[in-house]
Protein backbone atom coordinates (compact mmCIF):
# COMPACT_ATOMS: atom_id res chain seq x y z
CA UNK A 1 0.00 0.00 0.00
CA UNK A 2 1.43 3.19 -1.09
CA UNK A 3 3.01 5.72 2.00
CA UNK A 4 0.36 7.96 2.77
CA UNK A 5 3.26 11.27 3.02
CA UNK A 6 2.31 14.97 2.44
CA UNK A 7 -0.54 15.16 0.77
CA UNK A 8 -1.29 19.09 0.86
CA UNK A 9 -0.13 19.41 -2.56
CA UNK A 10 -1.83 16.46 -3.87
CA UNK A 11 -4.96 16.10 -6.14
CA UNK A 12 -7.33 13.42 -5.40
CA UNK A 13 -9.09 11.79 -9.10
CA UNK A 14 -10.81 8.49 -7.38
CA UNK A 15 -12.88 6.27 -9.72
CA UNK A 16 -16.35 5.02 -7.82
CA UNK A 17 -17.31 1.75 -8.65
CA UNK A 18 -14.46 -1.04 -8.18
CA UNK A 19 -12.94 1.72 -6.38
CA UNK A 20 -14.61 3.61 -3.81
CA UNK A 21 -17.24 0.68 -3.79
CA UNK A 22 -17.62 -2.80 -4.29
CA UNK A 23 -18.85 -3.75 -7.80
CA UNK A 24 -22.36 -5.39 -7.60
CA UNK A 25 -24.00 -7.22 -9.97
CA UNK A 26 -26.19 -4.33 -11.25
CA UNK A 27 -25.58 -0.61 -11.15
CA UNK A 28 -28.52 0.11 -8.43
CA UNK A 29 -27.41 -2.82 -5.81
CA UNK A 30 -23.95 -1.04 -4.94
CA UNK A 31 -23.17 -0.36 -1.38
CA UNK A 32 -22.17 3.43 -0.16
CA UNK A 33 -20.77 2.47 3.19
CA UNK A 34 -22.30 5.44 5.59
CA UNK A 35 -19.07 6.72 6.54
CA UNK A 36 -17.63 7.19 2.67
CA UNK A 37 -19.68 10.90 2.19
CA UNK A 38 -18.39 12.45 4.92
CA UNK A 39 -14.94 10.52 4.55
CA UNK A 40 -14.92 12.19 1.17
CA UNK A 41 -15.60 15.92 2.90
CA UNK A 42 -13.04 15.43 4.80
CA UNK A 43 -11.02 14.40 2.16
CA UNK A 44 -11.87 17.71 0.20
CA UNK A 45 -11.36 20.13 3.09
CA UNK A 46 -8.07 18.82 3.97
CA UNK A 47 -6.89 19.23 -0.06
CA UNK A 48 -8.61 22.63 -0.66
CA UNK A 49 -11.51 21.55 -2.98
CA UNK A 50 -8.93 19.30 -5.03
CA UNK A 51 -10.75 15.96 -4.63
CA UNK A 52 -12.91 14.88 -7.30
CA UNK A 53 -14.43 11.35 -7.91
CA UNK A 54 -14.24 10.71 -12.02
CA UNK A 55 -16.61 7.86 -12.58
CA UNK A 56 -18.27 6.51 -15.91
CA UNK A 57 -21.48 7.25 -14.07
CA UNK A 58 -23.86 9.75 -15.01
CA UNK A 59 -23.95 12.52 -12.35
CA UNK A 60 -27.05 11.75 -11.45
CA UNK A 61 -26.28 8.13 -9.98
CA UNK A 62 -23.32 10.12 -8.25
CA UNK A 63 -25.37 13.11 -6.36
CA UNK A 64 -27.60 9.84 -4.87
CA UNK A 65 -25.07 7.75 -4.18
CA UNK A 66 -22.52 10.85 -2.92
CA UNK A 67 -24.38 13.53 -1.61
CA UNK A 68 -21.41 15.79 -0.61
CA UNK A 69 -20.22 19.21 -2.50
CA UNK A 70 -17.37 17.87 -4.27
CA UNK A 71 -15.50 18.26 -7.86
CA UNK A 72 -17.17 15.49 -10.21
CA UNK A 73 -17.01 14.26 -13.73
CA UNK A 74 -19.90 11.92 -14.77
CA UNK A 75 -20.10 9.40 -17.98
CA UNK A 76 -16.42 8.70 -18.65
CA UNK A 77 -16.07 13.05 -18.60
CA UNK A 78 -18.72 13.72 -21.83
CA UNK A 79 -20.28 15.51 -17.94
CA UNK A 80 -17.80 17.69 -15.98
CA UNK A 81 -18.67 19.58 -12.76
CA UNK A 82 -15.49 20.71 -11.45
CA UNK A 83 -17.43 23.56 -9.07
CA UNK A 84 -20.10 21.20 -6.80
CA UNK A 85 -21.81 24.36 -6.28
CA UNK A 86 -22.36 25.38 -10.24
CA UNK A 87 -24.18 23.69 -13.04
CA UNK A 88 -21.92 20.85 -15.60
CA UNK A 89 -19.83 22.43 -18.11
CA UNK A 90 -21.67 22.35 -21.67
CA UNK A 91 -19.24 20.40 -23.81
CA UNK A 92 -20.87 20.09 -27.11
CA UNK A 93 -20.88 16.62 -27.36
CA UNK A 94 -23.23 14.29 -29.06
CA UNK A 95 -25.87 12.03 -28.04
CA UNK A 96 -26.76 8.65 -29.03
CA UNK A 97 -29.51 8.62 -31.39
CA UNK A 98 -32.42 7.22 -29.49
CA UNK A 99 -32.75 4.53 -32.30
CA UNK A 100 -29.53 2.77 -31.40
CA UNK A 101 -31.46 2.42 -28.11
CA UNK A 102 -34.37 0.97 -28.81
CA UNK A 103 -32.10 -1.33 -30.97
CA UNK A 104 -30.81 -2.52 -27.86
CA UNK A 105 -34.30 -2.50 -25.83
CA UNK A 106 -35.32 -5.14 -28.51
CA UNK A 107 -31.99 -7.08 -28.35
CA UNK A 108 -32.69 -7.24 -24.25
CA UNK A 109 -35.47 -8.64 -24.82
CA UNK A 110 -33.60 -11.53 -26.28
CA UNK A 111 -31.25 -11.83 -23.03
CA UNK A 112 -33.34 -10.45 -20.37
CA UNK A 113 -30.45 -11.13 -17.27
CA UNK A 114 -28.50 -8.69 -18.79
CA UNK A 115 -29.58 -4.70 -18.64
CA UNK A 116 -29.03 -1.35 -20.11
CA UNK A 117 -27.74 1.85 -18.45
CA UNK A 118 -28.84 4.78 -19.44
CA UNK A 119 -26.38 7.77 -19.76
CA UNK A 120 -26.59 11.56 -21.02
CA UNK A 121 -24.76 11.08 -24.42
CA UNK A 122 -24.74 7.11 -24.50
CA UNK A 123 -26.07 4.01 -23.00
CA UNK A 124 -24.37 0.65 -21.60
CA UNK A 125 -25.25 -2.69 -22.05
CA UNK A 126 -24.25 -4.47 -18.45
CA UNK A 127 -24.08 -8.57 -19.34
CA UNK A 128 -22.55 -9.66 -15.95
CA UNK A 129 -25.90 -11.96 -15.27
CA UNK A 130 -26.10 -12.74 -18.65
CA UNK A 131 -22.72 -13.98 -19.23
CA UNK A 132 -22.58 -16.13 -22.43
CA UNK A 133 -24.31 -13.03 -23.96
CA UNK A 134 -20.85 -10.81 -24.16
CA UNK A 135 -19.82 -11.18 -27.70
CA UNK A 136 -23.40 -10.81 -28.94
CA UNK A 137 -23.87 -7.25 -26.93
CA UNK A 138 -20.42 -6.34 -27.84
CA UNK A 139 -21.26 -7.04 -31.94
CA UNK A 140 -24.53 -4.85 -31.51
CA UNK A 141 -23.04 -2.00 -30.42
CA UNK A 142 -20.48 -2.45 -32.55
CA UNK A 143 -22.67 -2.24 -35.58
CA UNK A 144 -24.31 0.87 -33.98
CA UNK A 145 -21.19 2.40 -33.59
CA UNK A 146 -20.28 1.89 -36.52
CA UNK A 147 -23.07 3.67 -38.23
CA UNK A 148 -21.50 7.01 -37.12
CA UNK A 149 -17.67 6.03 -36.45
CA UNK A 150 -16.66 10.25 -36.12
CA UNK A 151 -19.21 11.05 -33.41
CA UNK A 152 -19.47 7.44 -31.36
CA UNK A 153 -16.61 4.58 -29.65
CA UNK A 154 -17.80 1.23 -28.56
CA UNK A 155 -15.90 1.05 -25.07
CA UNK A 156 -15.05 -1.99 -22.96
CA UNK A 157 -15.50 -2.24 -19.01
CA UNK A 158 -16.18 -5.18 -16.85
CA UNK A 159 -18.78 -7.20 -18.12
CA UNK A 160 -20.18 -3.87 -20.21
CA UNK A 161 -19.84 -2.44 -23.65
CA UNK A 162 -20.63 1.16 -23.56
CA UNK A 163 -21.30 3.65 -26.48
CA UNK A 164 -19.28 6.77 -25.55
CA UNK A 165 -19.09 10.15 -27.75
CA UNK A 166 -15.86 10.51 -29.01
CA UNK A 167 -13.90 13.10 -27.32
CA UNK A 168 -14.78 12.06 -23.89
CA UNK A 169 -12.56 9.74 -21.47
CA UNK A 170 -11.60 9.75 -18.08
CA UNK A 171 -8.21 10.91 -19.65
CA UNK A 172 -10.38 14.53 -20.95
CA UNK A 173 -11.78 14.93 -17.51
CA UNK A 174 -8.26 14.35 -15.86
CA UNK A 175 -7.03 17.39 -18.29
CA UNK A 176 -10.22 19.88 -17.77
CA UNK A 177 -9.71 19.36 -14.03
CA UNK A 178 -5.97 20.04 -13.44
CA UNK A 179 -6.30 23.46 -15.84
CA UNK A 180 -8.65 25.21 -13.36
CA UNK A 181 -8.03 25.87 -9.38
CA UNK A 182 -8.52 24.40 -7.45
CA UNK A 183 -6.56 21.44 -8.96
CA UNK A 184 -4.27 23.75 -10.76
CA UNK A 185 -0.40 23.55 -10.02
CA UNK A 186 -1.25 20.26 -7.50
CA UNK A 187 0.43 17.03 -8.31
CA UNK A 188 -2.62 14.94 -9.05
CA UNK A 189 -3.13 11.13 -8.34
CA UNK A 190 -5.92 9.30 -9.73
CA UNK A 191 -6.81 5.65 -8.42
CA UNK A 192 -9.29 2.92 -10.11
CA UNK A 193 -9.88 -0.40 -11.23
CA UNK A 194 -11.02 -0.89 -14.69
CA UNK A 195 -9.06 -0.62 -18.02
CA UNK A 196 -11.39 2.57 -18.77
CA UNK A 197 -9.45 4.68 -15.58
CA UNK A 198 -5.79 3.93 -17.67
CA UNK A 199 -7.04 7.21 -19.65
CA UNK A 200 -7.14 8.72 -16.17
CA UNK A 201 -3.76 7.29 -14.93
CA UNK A 202 -1.91 8.41 -18.25
CA UNK A 203 -2.68 12.09 -18.18
CA UNK A 204 -2.11 12.55 -14.45
CA UNK A 205 0.87 10.65 -14.99
CA UNK A 206 1.82 13.85 -17.87
CA UNK A 207 0.75 16.45 -15.10
CA UNK A 208 3.78 14.85 -13.16
CA UNK A 209 1.38 13.03 -10.74
CA UNK A 210 0.68 8.78 -10.15
CA UNK A 211 -1.81 6.57 -11.59
CA UNK A 212 -2.30 3.73 -9.42
CA UNK A 213 -4.38 0.19 -10.20
CA UNK A 214 -6.33 -0.24 -7.09
CA UNK A 215 -5.54 -4.15 -7.36
CA UNK A 216 -2.03 -3.30 -7.19
CA UNK A 217 -1.48 -0.60 -5.12
CA UNK A 218 -4.61 -1.39 -2.39
CA UNK A 219 -6.10 -4.68 -2.84
CA UNK A 220 -9.73 -3.68 -2.31
CA UNK A 221 -11.87 -0.62 -1.95
CA UNK A 222 -12.74 -1.11 1.61
CA UNK A 223 -8.63 -1.28 1.75
CA UNK A 224 -8.04 2.08 -0.33
CA UNK A 225 -11.00 3.27 2.24
CA UNK A 226 -8.73 2.91 5.40
CA UNK A 227 -6.10 4.88 3.71
CA UNK A 228 -7.80 8.02 2.62
CA UNK A 229 -9.12 7.89 6.08
CA UNK A 230 -5.58 7.98 7.42
CA UNK A 231 -5.18 10.90 4.77
CA UNK A 232 -8.06 12.59 6.09
CA UNK A 233 -7.05 12.16 9.52
CA UNK A 234 -5.76 15.67 11.77
CA UNK A 235 -2.28 15.65 11.72
CA UNK A 236 0.04 14.82 14.83
CA UNK A 237 1.53 16.46 16.80
CA UNK A 238 4.92 16.16 14.40
CA UNK A 239 2.62 18.32 11.83
CA UNK A 240 2.01 15.13 9.51
CA UNK A 241 -0.68 13.02 8.99
CA UNK A 242 -0.65 9.88 11.09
Amino acid sequence: MPGLGPIGRAALLLDFDGTLVEIAARPDAIRVPPELPGLLRRLAEELSGALAVVSGRPLRDLDHFLPVPIAMAGDHGATLRPDPYQPPIGNGLPHAPAAWRARAAEWLRRHPAALIEDKEHGFVIHYRQAPEAGPEAEALLASLVAEDPAGFTLLEARMAWEVRPRGASKGTAVNALMSRPPFAGRVPVFIGDDVTDEEGMEVARRFGGQGWRLQDAFGSPAALRDWLALAAAPPGPSGTSP
